[in-house]
């Protein structure tokens, strides 16, 4: 794809030389909603969820963020808002549908325009939501008493953040369940379809861009499993000994940029590897066109603490950034201490599907290297801890730009909110800049230029291509 290149001349801001290169924090952005304020999204959706939350609210759109090509990027919710109390049997969890929301962030070049009483930032940053896509399967889906969406047809059904929507007597794998949370999205390389992940099964499905139903799914293998499921977590991970700890399933994941292998993380370690707060985590590959897998073990400790991780990102085939925090900072009452991206190499790394327990997966744990330090770099622009939130967890590549004539890479990083925005502060975007010095060997995805998806729906529906397409999609 044609990069597209955005020009800066404030080479008087930028003076160190190329072998003093740095990332630089160089716009911040914010995204309330379909109007000023609304904190609305696009699915036209109404009427209120079973907490009296509005079910088309926007928020928690930094659970994943991937790039789509130019200055569009596909950003994901996660389950829903839960926050307001309304049934502790489902954790308060409610049929909000995922759903993930296009938007274009664009940036600008500014001279003198300043973030609080900070520094000036070298560009401005505009997010604009573009389109909502709700997430749905042709086929039934297992949902608990009351809680499948009122909007099921015959023949879409929807899925849902309700814990309870699962079939009993069976693993948490079962791909029927409906309930679903997501937390990390990817692009196909061909721009019509996306892979995303999530924490109930955890599962990893295909989803066709514009329609958003439900194209493929994932086997993983049957250690990442629970076997006894329950609509309360907490009761979930008492009553298993192995698989993934309730709410801390696959929590992120990146594609490497030829577009032909996932590679999915979990939040925290498997239950039988330590749980929830342990030190050996798992990374899986999965290769998408037939469907086989491999695991790497990763070290979660960062100093004396052992972290959780939040996304990871493809640099190329080998090389990954993974974004690691504490859970502190605004949204949680307190100050932000860890939000760190590391960098690790799987070249060499030995497949430890075989394997169980801290021990054996440490002795197997590739080093880690120092990437970027957010909270130090927020801090040092002005910002304080307690406004840092607290939970940063979207990463993702974006176009490059000019600065002072010279080619700088981007990183965005995006906030989940928690559809909280009193508490939590809105759906913000943080985007930085590097050099080839600071990342070696990056490889762009080369993702290909396609429609919006109102021209592409309209462009189908003129050739009458759309029921063929979908008869032929069921036929597979």
């Amino acid at each position: 794809m044609k990069k597209t290149l955005l020009s800066l001349s404030l080479a008087s801001l930028f003076a160190a030389p190329l072998a003093h290169a740095s990332i630089d924090l160089i716009a911040i952005g914010s995204l309330s909603g379909s109007s000023a304020g609304s904190f609305a999204d696009l699915s036209g959706l109404t009427g209120t969820l079973e907490n009296g939350t509005a079910a088309n609210m926007l928020g928690g759109l930094g659970s994943g963020l991937a790039w789509a090509g130019n200055n569009t990027f596909l950003a994901l919710p996660d389950r829903g808002p839960n926050a307001t109390p309304w049934n502790s049997a489902l954790d308060d969890t409610t049929s909000y549908i995922p759903r993930f929301q296009t938007v274009t962030l664009a940036l600008s070049a500014q001279q003198d325009t300043r973030y609080g009483t900070a520094h000036p930032l070298a560009f401005t940053l505009t997010p604009t939501l573009t389109a909502t896509t709700l997430l749905s399967s042709h086929t039934p889906l297992n949902y608990g008493v009351g809680g499948a969406p009122a909007q099921n047809t015959a023949s879409t059904y929807y899925f849902s953040g309700r814990s309870d929507n699962f079939a009993a007597g069976q693993n948490s794998l079962n791909p029927a369940n409906a309930r679903l949370d997501p937390e990390g999205i990817r692009v196909a390389n061909d721009g019509r379809s996306v892979f995303i992940s999530d924490e109930y099964g955890p599962y990893v499905y295909q989803f066709d861009r514009f329609t958003g139903e439900r194209i493929k799914s994932f086997a993983l293998p049957n250690t990442f499993a629970v076997a006894n499921l329950s609509s309360q977590g907490a009761r979930e991970i008492s009553s298993n000994t192995s698989g993934r700890v309730a709410n801390k399933g696959m929590e992120g994941l990146a594609i490497t940029p030829d577009g032909k292998t996932l590679v999915g993380f979990m939040q925290s370690p498997l239950i039988q590897d330590g749980g929830d707060g342990g030190r050996a985590n798992r990374i899986v590959t999965i290769d998408i066109a037939s469907g086989a897998t491999h695991q790497y073990a990763y070290d979660n400790k960062i100093g004396s603490k052992n972290y959780n991780s939040s996304e990871i990102l493809a640099v190329n085939d080998h090389e990954f950034l993974v974004l690691e925090r504490d859970g502190k900072g605004l949204g949680d009452g307190s100050s932000a201490a860890v939000k760190q991206i590391y960098k690790v190499d799987l070249s060499g790394a030995q497949d430890v599907s075989g394997l169980s327990g801290e021990a054996a997966l440490l002795a197997k744990a590739p080093s880690k290297t120092l990437f970027l330090d957010i909270k130090s770099a927020l801090v040092a622009f002005g910002i304080p801890a307690d406004q840092i939130p607290a939970k940063l967890e979207g990463l993702s590549f974006g176009e490059d730009v000019v600065i002072g004539g010279v080619v700088k890479h981007t990183l965005y990083v995006a906030n989940d909110n928690d559809f909280v925005p009193g508490v939590a502060g809105s759906n913000k975007f943080f985007v930085f800049s590097f050099s080839d010095q600071d990342l070696a060997h990056l490889q762009r995805q080369n993702i290909a230029a396609i429609p919006e998806p109102e021209t592409y729906a309209l462009m189908l529906a003129g050739l009458g291509l759309i029921g063929l397409i979908a008869r032929r999609r069921r036929a597979r």
